[in-house]
């Protein structure tokens, strides 16, 4: 891999998913001489903590996702890639510090901005970016530990996993959220919450969803809630749209759980029924699938700063070719807050080139890149900051080894540049005498047990031992993570 005598230096900015592969796929490609691995790795993160969008951006009721931080987990405690947290880059450690510390630098962090909804009244008191309303309830150090949760009726705008979490999340009782990882200010948030009615809108059809067939089905378990589908949803589909909807599997599963629930639903009516939850409970909250409804206005009153009063939406329907178009027909909701869920935008980092209007590092095949297109040197991305907001943990992986065989290929070419401080303690002594109080991934440990431990010693609605709580305060997590390795919180 390299001539010299010592390992190649890489630093990762990031501790997600993207971070975490980009470092194991050069791992597997690096050499060993002597029994040494011919390469060193340092995981940054400005989190005290590891795994990034997994720890703070899935759900807590979502176990099959947060079971990749079991994966992310095996990797890094090998220990041949070291983590450093609460490192803040652009603040604590910058581009001239990575140029003189590594070979080269890979950024992986992700896309954590919601992206806009461009609509009058969005600036309206009410009116929430949903990836605000996760990083809360998933107890980000780095948000208000408060939420209001005062409106009765509210809207969640987006038809991804997102908006389905947080749909899930604000449909279902605080007491069902108490068996997961959730910390004490979110559950006392959501326990005194008001929310009766959830309404979620989609701009397409119930085949268009990106949910998953076990996704949907999830959406009726909460206790105490009815699933309220329109008539109209599911007439507006076409005989060609039901032959290519029944050509997929995946699909035809989704929208049969949409067409059960209204069937449910109309049988119900037609007998004089009162609504019930699918295990025959009363009614205590609706959750309103919206499909055809193109955002229009958020409404309010106030005039500047003025508080969320509605939502004025345009139903829509396929054309012949299969584009969304609307129908002229405009429809108003009563609410009294809205989720903007309609995806994710990655941000600006100091001095790397940064295309605004994708949201993304500008770069070719992973390859940094000024605005000229000429290619930086050593600098490298991966995943959502590098190819946007979109696919799946297997797509992150693929991202890492397209960006991988191009810094393979430039270390081959000769084209980088050997960093002129090779001692890997010199950033750790750069990082104390700065006064940064890094965690280390002894110290995740430490704080990963300390959370387990909260969670034995309290229980969920059912009397269950809980299996973790999360600690939010970031000053609480470096104390516990550098106590456990006799490091002084502060410097």
């Amino acid at each position: 891999m390299s001539s010299s005598q010592q390992p190649f230096r890489l630093a990762v900015i990031g501790s997600g998913p993207a971070g975490v592969y980009a470092a194991e796929t050069l791992l597997r490609s690096a050499p060993v001489k002597n029994g040494e691995l011919q390469v060193a790795i340092d995981l940054f993160d400005r989190l005290p903590a590891p795994f990034g969008l997994i720890r703070y951006g899935v759900a807590p009721d979502h176990p099959r996702i947060k079971g990749i931080i079991t994966a992310l987990h095996r990797i890094l405690g090998r220990g041949d890639i070291r983590f450093l947290g609460d490192v803040e880059f652009g603040t604590d450690l910058t581009i001239e510090d990575l140029r003189t510390h590594y070979d080269a630098a890979i950024f992986a962090t992700g896309a954590l901005k919601d992206a806009e909804l461009s609509v009058p009244g969005v600036e309206l008191a009410g009116s929430h970016g949903a990836a605000d309303f996760v990083a809360w309830y998933d107890g980000n150090p780095d948000y208000p530990r408060t939420w209001e949760l005062d409106a009765e009726s509210v809207a969640v705008v987006g038809n991804g996993n997102v908006a389905l979490d947080v749909a899930r999340v604000l449909s279902k009782t605080a007491d069902e959220l108490l068996r997961t990882e959730i910390p004490a200010n979110v559950y006392e948030g959501l326990q005194a919450a008001k929310t009766t009615d959830v309404h979620v809108f989609g701009r397409r059809g119930p085949a268009q969803t990106k949910f998953s067939p076990l996704e949907a089905r999830e959406l009726s378990h909460p206790r105490g809630l009815q699933v309220v589908m329109d008539p109209r949803d599911i007439e507006q589909i076409t005989e060609a749209q039901w032959e290519t909807i029944k050509a997929d599997k995946r699909t035809d599963q989704v929208v049969q759980t949409f067409v059960g629930w209204l069937e449910e639903q109309q049988r119900r009516e037609a007998a004089g029924e009162e609504p019930t939850d699918r295990e025959g409970r009363p009614v205590q909250r609706r959750l309103h699938m919206h499909f055809w409804h193109r955002p229009v206005e958020i409404l309010g009153e106030g005039g500047d700063g003025g508080r969320v009063t509605g939502m004025r939406f345009e139903r829509t329907q396929l054309d012949e070719e299969g584009n969304l178009e609307g129908t002229g027909e405009f429809v108003d909701y009563e609410l009294g807050a809205i989720y903007r869920a309609v995806g994710y935008h990655g941000s600006e980092l100091p001095g790397i080139p940064y295309d605004a209007k994708r949201g993304v590092i500008s770069n070719t095949a992973g390859r940094v890149t000024a605005a000229e297109g000429d290619v930086l040197p050593g600098l490298y991305a991966n995943g959502w900051i590098k190819r946007g907001p979109v696919g799946l943990i297997g797509a992150t992986k693929s991202d890492a080894i397209e960006t991988i065989a191009s810094l393979l290929e430039d270390i081959e070419s000769g084209v980088l540049h050997s960093a002129p401080e090779r001692d890997g303690d010199a950033v750790l002594r750069l990082l104390e005498d700065r006064g940064v109080p890094y965690t280390t991934w002894d110290g995740w440990m430490a704080l990963d047990e300390h959370e387990k431990a909260l969670g034995a010693a309290a229980v969920d609605a059912d009397g269950e031992p809980r299996a973790r709580i999360k600690v939010v305060e970031r000053e609480e997590m470096v104390r516990v993570s550098r106590d456990a390795v006799n490091q002084p919180s502060h410097a």
